[in-house]
């Protein structure tokens, strides 16, 4: 099951930063005003995510993938509020972009298991 839920993080994070790619406009949308070089940090964002994503398949590099993935999750929560605030800026319903805050937390959480070493994991099983 560790298995399972580590690849499945891997590849939630991979899609997620392949649609920076694929559909910029989307996130260049949701920017908050006051961040510079909107373009520049939606491409940065989905790049790590996609890097993250792979090297947390690694071992030796898995940890260091997972706070990563911390460090990203927290830099594009700014944007999430901004688009909870602003939400005529998405066709997705006002209720789910608020929903979707408290998720970042629950993502969060789930990165924070792969920073332990593998022994101290699985003694919270």
């Amino acid at each position: 099951m560790k298995l399972f839920f580590k690849s499945l993080l891997a590849c939630l994070m991979i899609f997620a930063g392949l649609n920076h790619f694929i559909n910029p406009d989307l996130y260049l949308q949701i920017m908050p005003a006051y961040l510079p070089w909107h373009l520049f940090l939606v491409y940065l964002s989905g790049a790590l995510e996609i890097l993250f994503g792979f090297l947390l398949y690694i071992p030796a590099l898995s940890k260091m993938a997972a706070w990563g993935m911390i460090l990203v999750l927290i830099g594009v929560f700014p944007a999430n509020i901004n688009m909870a605030l602003h939400s005529n800026t998405s066709d997705i319903p006002n209720f789910l972009l608020w929903l979707r805050l408290p998720l970042q937390g629950v993502l969060i959480a789930w990165a924070t298991l792969y920073t332990r070493s593998s022994n101290s994991f699985s003694k919270h099983k």
